[in-house]
């Protein structure tokens, strides 16, 4: 008996970590592995309106959902490409802004001043604020005859001839960008600042006294310092912006202008406005391998790189 009542207690205290991680995991099956699987299969069938009651009832269509969707010389293939190639120029612009941004408040931040505290609290608001209040905003400030934009623009510093269409057009791209950027700087700002932390101030001062300006000690002190941080967060933002789907609905609708037809929300159209919601997931899935190959070769790259620095 006081063996096996020492074998109960033994696996009532070994089993006390899986048994709180139950919930998350069930909700992790339920919310993500599930679907993922489902949006799989639908991959594989000639999912149409005609099977939306019984999807399961759907005939396999095996890979032509995929042959249709990389037809380049097709209208859904060339699309797809279009949109492709658009998302990836506004991942770069919108990830390499938000750094840019982040990393300079983030530094700039570190010298103690009067009002310290409350600028980086106001800094951190756009993150705080639920995406579709922030975005719904940013719709109503971007409106042509009634915006603030546009008024500020136009009617009081006169820098445009004319209000500016900012929702559709050319113009849609560069409201994308600018909505983005604002939604996901203070999210580097955020991590940078707690990296910051961490360099001693030793460094810097021994710096200083060997002559390095402010330029150079963040060229060879800050930046080699947050390079750990900058690996994995430069990784978030890249897979946050490049598969946003909030940002560009809410601010567009449905149907979102060309010049701001981000993939995902193409991978929306096709699937909920056109119902063929075969090729839709037949885009997913695509998109899905491919962030899977760009995060798999980035990881990599830079173990790789961290390795070489290690053993020079």
């Amino acid at each position: 008996m006081p063996a096996m009542s020492a074998l109960v207690e033994r696996v009532r205290r070994g089993g006390l970590p899986y048994l709180l991680l139950l919930p998350a995991l069930v909700l992790e099956l339920l919310i993500h592995l599930i679907p993922m699987v489902i949006g799989i299969v639908m991959a594989f069938k000639e999912l149409t309106q005609e099977y939306i009651r019984e999807w399961g009832a759907a005939p396999w269509a095996g890979l032509d959902n995929f042959h249709v969707a990389v037809d380049v010389n097709a209208p859904v293939g060339e699309a797809l490409l279009r949109s492709f190639a658009l998302t990836c120029g506004f991942t770069v612009l919108a990830v390499g802004f938000a750094w840019l941004l982040g990393a300079t408040a983030a530094i700039l931040m570190q010298d103690t001043f009067r009002g310290r505290g409350l600028l980086r609290a106001l800094f951190l608001t756009p993150y705080a604020l639920p995406v579709y209040a922030a975005v719904i905003t940013w719709s109503f400030m971007l409106q042509r005859d009634t915006g603030l934009v546009n008024h500020v623009l136009h009617e009081q510093l006169g820098i445009t001839d004319s209000p500016s269409f900012w929702l559709v057009g050319d113009n849609s791209f560069v409201s994308l960008v600018v909505v983005s950027v604002w939604r996901t700087w203070p999210f580097a700002f955020l991590m940078l600042t707690a990296a910051l932390q961490n360099i001693p101030r030793d460094v810097y001062e021994a710096a200083q006294m060997d002559g390095a300006g402010i330029w150079r000690q963040i060229r060879h002190v800050t930046l080699p310092s947050l390079r750990p941080v900058n690996l994995v967060l430069l990784l978030v933002l890249f897979l946050w912006t490049f598969n946003d789907f909030n940002v560009p609905y809410v601010l567009f609708g449905k149907s979102a202008p060309e010049s701001a037809d981000l993939i995902s929300l193409h991978i929306y159209q096709s699937s909920f406005v056109t119902w063929d919601f075969g090729a839709g997931s037949a885009m997913s899935v695509l998109l899905l391998l491919f962030l899977m190959v760009v995060t798999g070769l980035y990881l990599w790259l830079t173990q790789r790189s961290g390795r070489g620095d290690a053993h020079v």
